[in-house]
């Protein structure tokens, strides 16, 4: 890096107040105007704030806002773009911003912003709802297209490997399996494989679903994020002809939304972040539900902060176990690095043989392929450099 870009990153950071290391052209005098809107500009704050902190100064008027997003979008990467604007929402309180129609259309969407609009979804006027919809949808799609088909090719390869078949029909058969199984009759004169035995998939009923999923979610404001895909993953697991899925949301209450799978912009909408928290009461519920253990995977996605009873809890997760339900603990399900959690419950969990750890997004598939498999799910996120319990 040169010595003059230097400079100029170092102008852009400190703000206004750092004018001698250099002037700023044209582009960068906006980029400049828009972190200081937002940041400050080097100690002058705003009424009520002691002297020399640095503190936003942007207008929350529509007009204001509205230049100040465009500003945003044309001089800063998407990635930069999110990050400020979720600061504009929580250092300055501009809850306005998502709920005008023509400012959040404006917006750059990502998976925060679709937890936070889910958050504000009773508060959000009438004239504003269907934009929001639209953001949340746009994110939701993204989420898809990136995750979507592995879940699908991870869970039916999970299951479809104990349902082979050597008499499958034409359009069954898993021409990689067949040719491995064939090798041995390679003739290198033709440089062809004579198949002796064909290996596919047997085919199953719409209405012979040889797995149970159950996701039990969460819904208290801390797991925004791990609502947001848990809703999108189940509503592609209920997809598939081979796993029953049921989804139920909760925080000191029990939403199941099993019903709205068909449409993940639906079911985030039926949510109600925030709250209190009974791991406990939804853990009975989930009891409740579950018609063959053995081919039951249950996932519970919380940060375990348990407002109902820890005891109890631990009982339940003890029955599950023992009655042959793979129980995983998932502390969260985001890409947002280390959660906050409560380690104590965390590693009790572990030890009853409900392993506890969190997970991103892109492992997920892997995940749920391994507990579907019966695998050992605790050694497979060691094995991912995940830990467990602690």
């Amino acid at each position: 890096m040169s010595e003059a870009e230097r400079l100029r990153r170092w102008r852009l950071l400190l703000g206004p107040a750092a004018n001698e290391l250099g002037e700023l052209d044209a582009d960068d005098r906006r980029r400049d105007a828009a972190l200081t809107a937002l940041y400050g500009g080097g100690g002058q704050g705003i009424p009520g704030e002691s002297e020399g902190k640095r503190s936003g100064g942007l207008s929350s008027s529509a007009p204001v806002l509205h230049r100040w997003l465009g500003d945003v979008r044309t001089y800063f990467p998407a990635s930069v773009v999110q990050v400020m604007q979720r600061d504009a929402v929580e250092r300055l309180g501009l809850t306005k911003l998502l709920l005008e129609p023509e400012l959040l259309s404006t917006v750059e969407p990502d998976v925060r912003l679709v937890g936070t609009l889910v958050s504000l979804s009773r508060a959000i006027p009438a004239r504003t709802r269907e934009t929001a919809r639209l953001v949340v949808r746009k994110v939701v799609e993204q989420i898809e297209q990136r995750l979507a088909e592995r879940l699908i090719a991870a869970v039916t390869g999970a299951i479809d490997r104990s349902r082979r078949t050597r008499r499958p029909r034409l359009s069954d058969v898993d021409w990689n399996a067949t040719i491995r199984a064939n090798l041995r009759n390679y003739q290198p004169a033709q440089r062809t494989v004579v198949v002796d035995q064909l290996i596919g998939a047997q085919r199953r009923s719409r209405s012979s679903a040889l797995k149970d999923v159950l996701l039990l979610v969460d819904q208290s404001g801390s797991m925004a994020e791990s609502v947001v895909y848990s809703a999108v993953f189940g509503a592609t697991l209920a997809s598939l002809r081979a796993v029953h899925t049921r989804l139920v949301v909760f925080d000191t209450e029990i939403a199941d939304l099993t019903e709205e799978l068909d449409d993940p912009v639906d079911l985030l909408f039926a949510t109600q972040l925030g709250g209190g928290t009974d791991i406990n009461r939804a853990m009975a519920y989930a009891q409740q539900h579950i018609r063959r253990p053995a081919d039951t995977v249950l996932v519970l996605i919380s940060d375990l902060f348990e407002g109902g009873v820890a005891g109890e809890l631990q009982r339940r997760v003890r029955d599950l176990v023992a009655s042959g339900v793979t129980v995983v603990v998932l502390l969260a399900l985001s890409d947002s690095g280390k959660p906050a959690y409560d380690h104590e419950l965390a590693a009790q969990l572990s030890a009853l043989g409900a392993p506890a750890f969190a997970c991103t997004p892109d492992l997920f598939p892997d995940l749920l392929a391994t507990a579907l498999r019966k695998e050992d799910v605790a050694a497979w996120a060691e094995a991912e450099g995940i830990q467990v319990g602690a």
